[in-house]
């Protein structure tokens, strides 16, 4: 098939983008490749792709653009003629929602709508989206369940990616598009993001300076290694959105619909507490972290828990990387990627 991944060059994209390449996809790559952090990082994921490009023999073309720029994005669709699209391209971070909303006005948003008006416009088969745990906000029942009313973010990063699902459902109900949402629940792993818990606190160890731990440590958080989010990801775009023949319109089910349109949890089903998280990469690095308690910062989510049955029951999903393995392998790319 050919997929535009969007958000390529971040961290979830380029896995997926990789993953696509390997087993034969042809794959148009777009991304701004915007400061929000290292650029260096993002180029290097570029590379990698290039590179992995031509050892499979795929199809890659990359795209450096904007996805707010609706003529570039209106173009892109014209010109590619996709079977699928992948979209992760976001404004992404909690905590730099509170102080710049405007960033992700534009690309949570706007560029959004041009994605929307792009499938719509040129018959795309099925898009698949990122949404974030996020937008369970002030919800307290756990485990996380999709048919949970998600309506009470507790930060505006949360808010764009509910208003991502809401629009996707007009979609969904107005042209036929099938959809499917992806809550995704604390992924990591190598070529991880910068301003990530699990790259500062390993940055932090090794240079010998303390890790700041909020929540005075109390955090419980349903890690999700990075190869299990990308294959539960290809696996819901190759399993095109339906119709639920089951929703009830005076019972309505927040995740399904009577149009082509779904929601489903991407964890691991498996909370850790911070601490325990800590650990274990301390225990891979051979040393002990100085840590600096802190309360829980504004519009952070004390625990998240991911129940993950009905993307299981559609797809076969089924994470199965531990948190040590996985902080070992994100240890291990660290320390090469630096040469530390």
């Amino acid at each position: 098939m050919k997929i535009l991944v969007t958000g390529n060059a971040g961290f979830i994209g380029f896995h997926v983008a990789c993953k696509l390449l390997c087993r034969g996809d042809s794959v148009v790559g777009f991304d701004v490749v915007n400061d929000y952090y290292d650029p260096g990082i993002k180029n290097s994921r570029l590379k990698e792709l290039d590179r992995i490009a031509a050892a499979n023999g795929s199809g890659y073309r990359f795209i450096k653009d904007d996805l707010v720029d609706t003529c570039v994005v209106d173009r892109c669709f014209k010109e590619q003629k996709f079977d699928r699209v992948i979209h992760l391209a976001a404004q992404a971070g909690v905590r730099y929602s509170l102080v710049n909303p405007h960033a992700y006005v534009q690309s949570n948003l706007v560029a959004f709508t041009n994605i929307l008006e792009g499938c719509r416009q040129n018959d795309v088969a099925h898009l698949t989206y990122a949404s974030t745990s996020s937008v369970y906000g002030a919800n307290t029942n756990m485990p996380f369940s999709e048919s949970d009313i998600a309506d009470h973010p507790v930060q505006f990063y949360a808010a764009t990616k509910r208003a991502n699902e809401l629009m996707a459902h007009s979609y969904s109900h107005l042209y036929n598009l099938p959809t499917t949402g992806l809550r995704f629940f604390t992924v990591y792993g190598p070529w991880g993001r910068p301003d990530m818990a699990l790259f500062l606190f390993t940055k932090n160890i090794l240079e010998g300076r303390p890790i700041q731990v909020f929540s005075h440590g109390k955090h419980t958080r349903d890690f999700t290694y990075i190869d299990d989010i990308v294959e539960g990801i290809i696996r819901a775009s190759d399993d095109v959105a339906q119709p639920d023949k089951n929703w009830k319109s005076d019972s309505p089910d927040p995740s399904s619909s009577n149009a082509p349109y779904r929601i489903f949890n991407i964890g691991n089903n498996n909370p850790v507490p911070l601490l325990h998280y800590i650990r274990a990469i301390e225990d891979v690095l051979g040393l002990e972290a100085e840590k600096v308690f802190l309360p829980l910062q504004k519009g952070d989510m004390p625990s998240t828990y991911a129940n993950v049955s009905k993307l299981t029951d559609a797809v076969g999903y089924t994470p199965s990387t531990p948190v040590n393995v996985g902080v070992k392998n994100f240890v291990e790319w660290y320390r090469n990627y630096y040469s530390t």
